[in-house]
């Protein structure tokens, strides 16, 4: 049989050739501002391939990436890929710190940025002396590069191509080589680099193609509403070129009145995100009127969705939910609920595909006599699964080549997934353990509450206490008193919070996670107030 190695522009080639006047559209604020075909984009995707190597880059190399899901973001995944350099995404709302201590891990030797974003170019660049060149993208790129005093040469994106760009062979290396590079969201410790090769991303991209999995077709109309930095985009940055489809990138703004505008004007039939943007989009429907007739499907993750939420979406938007479970470290399919199917609590996460297999073992690591319907520690393994950190000397598997992903779980007669909690977020009080999933799944039933969480805060006499931390919905008001008191009967009453919060606005993680590190931080700090409620 013929050499084909699994590299990733093989996936707009198919495109340009066979999907050439295929929209991939972008916004802002709602409103559409690009609107070119793949082989548009694939022509001047390869111009910039030729223009980063003409700066002295060689395959391997990072570039590194600080920008918002648009049309010339998704032509620099291409640019860099194809000629074998490594699309590092990096994430603009971490801090300059943060930022700078990953830029210099990684020895990204030229960053990729929104123009909007040159006020924190600004701070970030005089702590990256490694950085050689910068290219402002997007709309206001000329403007912003005038006013940007920096030490490294700055371009944009227009005069970098004019100057320097050539028609450049892609996928002139093999299919091992790295593809991507993207840090966790740090959320449960330290942000660590994934690194991510082109077999990877392209056996991860099959298995989401699968019916019982994405399965877009050229029929299809995806809005992409998760970002572009974190994860792959969840792989559909791959497979909307692969399989024909219309790609609608929103830009930087999606709140819930701009995604409803988009996906009704644009006739979007699958969208993906976490469950904070459809929640936006629905509460801004409920406010405002109005539906969103041609959408079909809602792909959510990053987070469990209360069973309340995932039908409520279904009802409001007229739509199927598919949940799914995921990690940067898996590429970052895991499991997903197949399309066509209601989703429910059963279902949990749904079930993993092919090239994913499931273990679950004991807190020593030994696996569980019965994997079915007892909880355990989950460990994943397969293709698009990491081996190793970025920079580490060693690998993160275990004997059987397992990666502990941290979370506890249960699979049931079925194989479909539950993701019972984080085990580090396991809560020891008077040396037994509390599960904050349990008590956040019972909250987020309530129909005043949009968002839940539970951290354990210090206690000189149980070691740790649960602190039951709420965002009510917008317009709703919560009684701390009625939520402890929907808890009784239904959980053990040593497990019953003692102090409840009410926030504003739960802090998120890129990935749309709620932000349980900043949440003890902040608490530890005292800038919440919390109601005490008694045992």
């Amino acid at each position: 049989m013929q050499r084909y190695d699994l590299t990733i522009d093989k996936f707009f080639d198919h495109a340009a050739k066979w999907f050439a006047g295929v929209d991939v559209i972008e916004a802002d604020g709602g409103k559409v501002v690009r609107r070119d075909g793949y082989a548009e984009i694939h022509a001047r995707a390869n111009l910039l391939s030729g223009a980063l190597l003409a700066l002295g880059l060689e395959p391997g190399d990072r570039v590194g990436t600080l920008a918002w899901n648009t049309q010339e973001h998704f032509e620099t995944y291409y640019a860099t890929m194809g000629v074998g350099l490594v699309c590092h995404t990096l994430n603009p709302r971490l801090t300059v710190a943060h930022l700078s201590a990953i830029v210099g891990e990684a020895a990204d030797r030229v960053l990729v940025a929104s123009a909007n974003l040159a006020p924190l170019l600004a701070e970030l660049l005089p702590l990256c002396p490694a950085v050689e060149h910068v290219v402002l993208i997007d709309d206001g790129a000329e403007a912003a590069a005038a006013g940007l005093d920096v030490a490294p040469r700055v371009w944009t994106h227009r005069a970098l191509v004019t100057a320097h760009g050539a028609l450049t062979p892609w996928g002139a290396f093999g299919e091992d080589a790295p593809a991507g590079l993207c840090y966790t969201s740090g959320t449960t410790g330290q942000p660590k680099g994934v690194v991510y090769t082109h077999r990877s991303n392209y056996l991860h991209t099959l298995r989401a193609l699968q019916a019982d999995a994405l399965a877009l077709t050229g029929r299809d109309t995806v809005l992409l509403g998760v970002p572009m930095f974190h994860a792959n985009a969840w792989g559909v940055p791959f497979a909307a070129p692969a399989a024909g489809a219309r790609l609608v990138l929103p830009g930087r703004q999606t709140d819930g009145a701009s995604l409803a505008a988009l996906m009704r004007a644009e006739r979007v039939t699958v969208a993906v995100g976490v469950q904070t943007l459809w929640l936006g989009v629905v509460d801004h429907l409920d406010a405002a009127g109005g539906d969103l007739p041609d959408l079909e499907r809602v792909l959510i993750g990053g987070s469990s969705c209360p069973e309340a939420l995932i039908r409520r979406f279904e009802q409001r938007l007229g739509v199927t939910v598919q949940t799914s479970w995921g990690m940067t470290e898996l590429s970052p399919m895991g499991t997903i609920a197949p399309p066509g199917l209601s989703a429910s609590a059963e279902q949990g996460s749904g079930r993993p595909l092919m090239g994913i297999d499931l273990k679950l073992t004991d807190a020593e690591g030994r696996a569980l006599s019965e994997q079915r319907g007892v909880e355990g520690h989950l460990k994943v393994k397969g293709p698009s699964v990491i081996d190793r950190y970025f920079g580490a000397d060693a690998d993160v598997l275990d004997d059987e080549g397992y990666f502990d992903t941290g979370d506890l779980a249960v699979i049931d007669d079925a194989g479909n997934l539950t993701i019972a909690g984080r085990s580090k977020d396991l809560i020891k009080s008077g040396g037994e353990w509390i599960n904050p999933n349990e008590i956040e799944a019972i909250i987020g039933t309530d129909p005043a509450v949009g968002l839940v969480a539970v951290i354990g805060r210090d206690d000189p006499k149980w070691g740790e206490r649960p602190v039951l931390m709420v965002e009510p919905r917008r317009d709703h008001e919560v009684d701390p008193a009625v939520l402890r008191a929907s808890l009784r009967g239904r959980i053990a009453d040593w497990w019953l919070p003692d102090e409840i919060v009410v926030v504003p606005a739960m802090p998120l993680a890129a990935s749309g996670k709620i932000d349980k590190n900043r949440l003890r931080a902040d608490y530890a700090k005292g800038r919440y107030s919390a109601e005490r409620v008694g045992r």
